[in-house]
């Protein structure tokens, strides 16, 4: 039996996408995981230093790992015409070079961010501590994200949704969040088998979702609510999370080369090269 990590953040889109596996409603008798939980700019690092063999990712965190991993295409998040939240007291105005807080410096969001705000003062701070942080004007600002754009205090509000800015930057596209990788070390076998693994895990919880989120809820295993946590996976653990469609994939691409334009990201062309090339499965054992 081989023995795999794969890490996820503890927000209830990737709890909710990688617990099929954990239940064992998804698995193969070849492979034990190991599932380690870690807030998003933490894996972004940790993945950095090559850490994790899988590892859930901020999308604009990739360009920066291509050598080390290749892009998995299942479990994957994005916005439609929704997304994180620049919050700010309500009433207040900002200045040009207004501080704010944001959740990490490899997050999607950070990247938008930067190149809409190039002025802003930034910090950044652990995704739970940002609202706080706004309402006890430690910053004049922060950006929200996960479960905290849906339950955010009643004193705040919205400065700029950053599914406008994208908009703006890239057109009508899905907005791209975040996703998996996985280490280039692993057998490609192995690679392709645990990306399929993954994808099934994906499809049967959306497949079994009032049962699954029944479970987590059950065994504390998110941070909200069976109403939020149904409004949330409908906007980020769906059926568009199963596997990357061709509207998706240009949607990373047309990121990276925005970032790449602002000179904040390594140049990544196109993300198809930086996939597991699954056919290799079926030349592998169809050849004869």
């Amino acid at each position: 039996m081989k023995r795999y990590t794969i890490a996820h953040s503890p927000d209830a889109d990737d709890v909710f996408m990688y617990y099929a596996l954990k239940f064992g409603w998804v698995g193969n008798k070849k492979y034990k995981f190991q599932n380690i939980a870690e807030d998003i700019e933490t894996l972004n690092k940790k993945t950095l230093k090559n850490i994790y063999d899988v590892s859930a990712i901020s999308f604009g965190a990739y360009p920066f790992l291509k050598d080390e991993y290749a892009l998995l295409k299942t479990a994957v998040s994005f916005g439609y015409g929704y997304g994180p939240k620049l919050v700010k007291l309500k009433g207040k105005k900002l200045k040009r070079n207004f501080k704010v807080a944001l959740s990490g410096e490899y997050t999607t969001n950070a990247l938008i961010f930067k190149i809409y705000y190039p002025n802003a003062r930034i910090v950044y701070k652990n995704f739970l501590e940002i609202e706080e942080a706004v309402l006890k004007g430690e910053v004049d600002a922060g950006v929200l994200i996960h479960e905290s754009i849906l339950t955010y205090d009643d004193r705040l509000e919205v400065e700029k949704e950053l599914w406008d800015i994208w908009v703006e930057l890239a057109g009508e596209r899905p907005l791209p969040l975040g996703g998996m990788a996985i280490r280039r070390s692993i057998p490609l076998i192995d690679a392709i088998n645990i990306e399929e693994m993954l994808t099934k895990a994906v499809y049967v919880a959306n497949r079994h979702k009032k049962l699954l989120s029944k479970m987590l809820i059950e065994r504390n295993l998110v941070r909200v609510d069976d109403r939020i946590l149904d409004k949330y996976l409908n906007l980020y653990a769906n059926d568009k999370s199963i596997e990357m469609d061709e509207e998706q994939i240009e949607a990373i691409n047309k990121l990276y080369e925005i970032g790449f334009k602002a000179k904040l990201l390594p140049c990544v062309k196109d993300i198809r090269d930086y996939m597991i090339p699954k056919e290799y499965k079926n030349l592998r054992f169809n050849e004869k």
